[in-house]
């Protein structure tokens, strides 16, 4: 079989040469080099990898380089200026700018370069340019901070058609520190399941309140159960995060591990009422199909 290549973008995290990037970028991989910004190359290795939210790390045998910070991904506002760098079509060192379309993005259909696998369920949506080659880039604010990894665009064409989806920083963040800490992700979970609440649906159901997130069932042994939480709340805020929806609670829970308390406010019969839940552990599991 022919030799195939591909190309993507990264971001350098530390100064011993960790990188963040996307899981798609390295998957597969035989061989994987790094070219810096300066033109010196270097093989890599990969250190870990989470297919779920398409973020991996690799590392260079490097000292003493430059790194970007992390920013805060839940301060970002909609219409805020955002800078993406990649590499798109093998054009090295690219920088294009836009505007924050939309937080909390969820059932998003293609990556950059091929079909996502699990996706995370809260994406930064913004109008700057990203192609293939941008995949696992920064896209940093005005002040050079990261506030989240490009990873997939929108488009019938297979290129950039005006809309771009980045993993945000805060939960950036969380995994890659899981992923170099234990080797791989610590997702905790509330143990409940349900619906997002709109006008139509709060009809339905009776009740006021047209923004959450409607608990309909609660799951056996879990934080949710032990702690109190009963079918018909309505999740309204976790800790100090504003719950309009699913996207708000997947997104803030991503960056939660189990076993972390969260400070649950919920609406029970027209009343607003704080409970603290213990997240249990999510385990995931993995069946192998051979042969068929």
């Amino acid at each position: 079989p022919q030799q195939a290549e591909a190309s993507g973008s990264g971001v350098i995290i530390s100064a011993d040469g960790y990188i963040v990037t996307n899981n798609h970028v390295v998957a597969e991989a035989t061989e994987i080099s790094v070219m810096l910004n300066d033109k010196r190359e270097f093989k890599a290795k990969v250190i870990s990898t989470d297919p779920s939210s398409d973020l991996a790390v690799i590392q260079i045998k490097a000292n003493d380089l430059p790194f970007l910070t992390f920013g805060d991904s839940d301060a970002l506002k909609v219409g805020e200026w955002v800078l993406a760098v990649g590499n798109p079509f093998n054009l090295e060192s690219t920088v294009t700018a836009g505007i924050v379309s939309a937080k909390g993005r969820q059932n998003i259909i293609d990556r950059d370069d091929e079909k996502a696998a699990n996706p995370l369920e809260s994406f930064i949506q913004t109008d700057a340019a990203v192609n293939p080659g941008n995949s696992g880039g920064a896209l940093v604010n005005t002040r050079g901070e990261l506030i989240g990894i490009n990873t997939m665009i929108s488009s019938p064409t297979g290129s950039y058609a005006g809309y771009s989806f980045a993993v945000p920083s805060n939960i950036t963040r969380k995994i890659i520190e899981d992923l170099m800490q234990f080797g791989n992700v610590q997702r905790g979970v509330l143990g409940i399941e349900g619906g997002e609440m709109n006008s139509n649906y709060a009809k339905e159901i009776g009740v006021k309140e047209t923004q959450g997130f409607y608990i309909n069932k609660v799951t056996k042994n879990s934080g949710a159960e032990k702690a109190g939480l009963q079918k018909g709340d309505i999740i309204v805020q976790l800790d100090d995060k504003k719950i309009n929806g699913f996207a708000e609670l997947s997104a803030y829970i991503n960056t939660k591990r189990p076993n972390d308390v969260v400070q649950v406010k919920i609406i029970r019969d027209e009343k607003e009422k704080s409970i603290p839940v213990k997240l249990s552990k999510k385990e995931i599991l993995n069946y192998e199909f051979n042969g068929i």
